[in-house]
């Protein structure tokens, strides 16, 4: 499955922005879809994860009431909603996807990033 990822940009602290993943080739029927993100210097971070058809979704502990993880099955799209943004959530964000397991910093399939800044 081919992922793209957009909607990243630069943003005030407090403020709010929406990463959304679509698919240009296939579709995302069946996969564990999720968000990890990383920072200059620092390694992968897992962000948040949702399972297929969606039922189940799980946050890291740093974004767990700020961010909101969706999908739409229809038009084969997963969502990151972040609000109340933080300078530590500056990273570039990665969409990712697996077959077999809920995502993970090892999943099996990912887009290109898109940049997230958070200014203080």
């Amino acid at each position: 499955v081919q992922l793209q990822a957009s909607g990243g940009g630069l943003v005030e602290a407090g403020g709010s922005l929406r990463l959304s993943c679509a698919t240009s080739e296939g579709d995302l029927s069946y996969y564990y879809m999720g968000w990890i993100r990383q920072a200059p210097g620092k390694e992968r971070e897992f962000v948040a994860g949702i399972s297929w058809p969606g039922r189940n979704v799980n946050y890291a502990d740093s974004v767990r009431g700020r961010f909101t993880i969706s999908r739409d099955n229809v038009r084969h799209t997963v969502d990151l909603q972040m609000n109340s943004l933080k300078p530590e959530d500056t990273a570039t964000y990665y969409c990712a996807a697996d077959r077999a397991r809920p995502v993970t910093t090892r999943a099996a399939f990912w887009g290109q990033g898109t940049l997230v800044t958070v200014s203080s």
